[in-house]
């Protein structure tokens, strides 16, 4: 059986060392077997499991959620039913998001549309509607709507 360092698992993959570490600890990746000298030696197992993982990231899927995608995939009993329920909580959570974007970015334009860009910076009603909302006093106006942070819990 052909084994992998953990530098040419790395480049095969496009990850960089320190990631595949990472998502051993993380227990995405098994831990591999080690040479005498003690080093890992990985398989083609490890190479398909790291594209799959980077591919999911690039749907978007979180780590945990990665991992249920991969406890399904390696999984006798699961079905096509239990994939398509994750992928439809994650559809629905990306519309969160958008609508969450929407709503910033209609509150920002509003705010733009205040300011004529010129005079001092501190009087732009974008920087005074932020300060407000940075106090504990009402700033006067009505409040942009808060959208959640699009990276709060994304994972790693």
């Amino acid at each position: 059986m052909n084994h992998l360092s953990i530098g040419q698992l790395a480049r095969r993959v496009g990850m960089t060392v320190e990631a595949i570490r990472y998502y051993e600890q993380e227990e995405l990746l098994a831990e591999p077997d080690r040479s005498p000298a003690r080093y890992r030696r990985y398989t083609e197992d490890a190479v398909h499991r790291l594209r799959f993982v980077r591919r999911a990231k690039e749907f978007g899927f979180t780590l945990r959620e990665i991992k249920g995608l991969l406890a399904l995939y390696d999984s006798l009993s699961a079905s096509r039913g239990d994939v398509r329920q994750l992928a439809d909580e994650k559809i629905a959570a990306i519309e969160e998001q958008i609508r969450a974007l929407r709503a910033t970015e209609e509150s920002l334009l509003k705010l733009r549309a205040l300011c004529a860009g010129d005079g001092p910076a501190r009087e732009c009603p974008i920087l005074t509607t932020i300060a407000g909302h940075c106090s504990d006093q009402d700033p006067g106006g009505a409040e942009p709507p808060r959208a959640p942070d699009p990276l709060q819990g994304a994972g790693a």
